[in-house]
């Protein structure tokens, strides 16, 4: 049953609405897997509605870093998303070789399950390079973190104005 699944494009491309249309082609109860960081108070009613428009068949969790500790034994998962995920450990660590070690080895310990997983991402490096030296810096670790992701996964999908495109 293991599979993993990327989908990928840029903001407001359909992503999360396409990963979760696919967990529940194939099942009746997934798994959503939270990773983001709620900072302020729009942010969490904009979870709160998430959450809300999934409905009740979903099993929701929030965990911002350490996905390795969650037990999907036999289900299917999206995971929304390597993004801010990668954010968490990047805001803690302001290191990236550091930040992208620990994002692989909780990747490698979470996906070692017999689950069927559904990575959300970004790609934010396609636009032009930042002024800000953080800024390029998270695009380069977030970029590494997808190709590492990328070259494990079964299917990586591309989204484009709401269209899958099936890149592997």
């Amino acid at each position: 049953m293991r599979k993993i699944i990327l989908v990928t494009g840029g903001q407001r491309s359909g992503k999360s609405s396409y990963a979760e249309r696919t967990a529940l082609s194939m099942t009746d109860n997934p798994v959503y897997v939270a990773t983001a960081h709620i900072w302020d108070d729009e942010f969490r009613e904009r979870v709160k509605r998430h959450q809300l428009g999934r409905g009740s068949n979903w099993t929701n969790i929030e965990e911002e870093k350490y996905l390795g500790n969650i037990d999907i034994n036999g289900r299917v998962a999206v995971i929304d998303c390597i993004t801010l995920w990668c954010t968490n450990f990047y805001f803690e660590t302001q290191d990236i070789e550091k930040s992208l070690e620990m994002v692989k080895a909780e990747f490698d310990k979470f996906t070692s399950q017999d689950a069927t997983f559904i990575f959300v991402t970004n790609e934010i490096g396609m636009g032009g390079t930042s002024e800000n030296k953080v800024q390029r810096m998270f695009t380069d670790l977030l970029g590494w973190a997808n190709q590492y992701i990328a070259s494990k996964a079964d299917e990586v999908i591309f989204m484009v104005s709401g269209i899958p495109m099936k890149i592997k």
